[in-house]
């Protein structure tokens, strides 16, 4: 069996990150005053001068991007404005069904337009790094979707992104519904010290001729598209002063394609903490699952990475100290939007406010972390 092991902490630094009232102050236009780096509070400025909303250009024009189109429409922050594909035909498309009024042929002709602000970048994991880099340098802030190549790439796009003064973020939605944020602040009480985060994701992809069972497009198939939500819950919910001890992964291949369709795997920590972890496109149903397990109590998520029709989200808890009545109880946390709305919210709040910026990025950096210290462990265990 091969692990992989690591020394480093690579963690996420400082406060939780909130929304902070954004869109009540950005209406009006007063956020540009708090920020202190001239090259930051002009871009502010002049996003403020359109009333604080997002001028969004698309890069990409498939099923992820329709979706997050129709899901923007709901963000009181953002608008989309522009849309670039592969064939000119397709942007056109797009950006019809869509409402976008600017339609480009090439991204490099869109990243440089003035007539956006951000750009959302739903490509193939295999060309995502330069993209968000040039977009970068080109003054526009950036929401990448995930998995990426490598830590090494996220960190070369979160490095641009910073020397540019912009913001960035990848696309992981569940880290912005209230229901991760409160869960979070109440770690510490209700489950006590993290022993063991337990997570399943799955699905079934039966079409071959999908880009997720297309090896060079997405080498690490099942593992980087769903696994990365089993990171990203190390991530939430795991002490983030937990350093990586070991990591240890197996996969499974698809006949027709050699894609990844399926993994299970264990990651540990120095400090005892563990998770399980299972992902997968060939379930014969549907699930995606946590538990979080600690000296106080434990935590259920059903639907981990989702909410219910209207936007809110639960979970259960339960817990029995010594010569207490048991508890258990489930605890719902309201919201009007979607975490995947509520993520166009976030982004925009960090466009105006540099502070929230590396928080973000950080976590990108830390789930690709984990994302690559499982893959590399599942090649050699495929390999021995």
């Amino acid at each position: 069996m091969s692990t992989i092991h690591s020394s480093s902490s690579d963690k996420p630094e400082g406060a939780d990150i909130s929304r902070r009232g954004f869109v009540g102050v950005t209406a009006t236009g007063l956020v540009a005053t708090a920020l202190s780096n001239p090259g930051v509070a002009q871009a502010a400025e002049e996003a403020a001068d359109k009333n604080g909303v997002i001028r969004w250009g698309f890069v990409g024009t498939g099923s992820i991007a329709n979706a997050m189109a129709k899901t923007l429409r709901q963000a009181p922050s953002g608008q989309l404005v522009a849309s670039s594909s592969r064939t000119l035909e397709k942007a056109e498309a797009f950006a019809k069904k869509h409402g976008a009024s600017k339609v480009f042929d090439s991204w490099q002709e869109m990243i440089e337009s003035d007539e956006i602000d951000a750009v959302y970048v739903a490509t193939p994991t295999s060309v995502r790094e330069e993209i968000c880099v040039a977009a970068a340098n080109a003054g526009k802030h950036v929401l990448g979707e995930k998995p990426f190549a490598s830590l090494p790439s996220v960190k070369r796009i979160t490095a641009a992104c910073r020397k540019n003064e912009v913001a960035f973020m990848d696309g992981t939605h569940f880290s912005h519904h209230p229901r991760t944020t409160s869960l979070r602040s109440k770690l510490d009480t209700t489950v006590g010290e993290r022993r063991r985060v337990e997570s399943v994701f799955q699905f079934n992809i039966r079409d071959a001729s999908n880009i997720r069972m297309q090896p060079k497009l997405e080498p690490m198939g099942a593992i980087g598209d769903a696994g990365w939500y089993n990171m990203r819950a190390i991530v939430e919910y795991i002490d983030s002063d937990a350093t990586l001890d070991e990591a240890s992964a197996y996969l499974r291949r698809g006949a027709e394609t050699g894609a990844v369709i399926g993994a299970t795997g264990v990651v540990a920590f120095t400090d005892g903490s563990i998770s399980t972890w299972s992902c997968g496109f060939d379930a014969g149903a549907g699930r995606a699952d946590l538990r979080i397990d600690g000296d106080v109590g434990n935590v259920d998520l059903e639907g981990f990475i989702r909410q219910d029709k209207d936007g809110s989200g639960s979970y259960r808890y339960r817990s029995q100290k010594k010569g207490e009545k048991r508890v258990d109880e489930v605890i719902r946390v309201e919201s009007s939007l979607p975490g995947s709305a509520l993520m166009f919210e976030d982004f925009a709040a960090q466009v105006h406010d540099a502070s929230l910026r590396e928080q973000w990025s950080q976590k990108s950096e830390r789930t690709q972390m984990l994302l690559d210290a499982v893959w590399e462990s599942a090649i050699q265990n495929e390999k021995s």
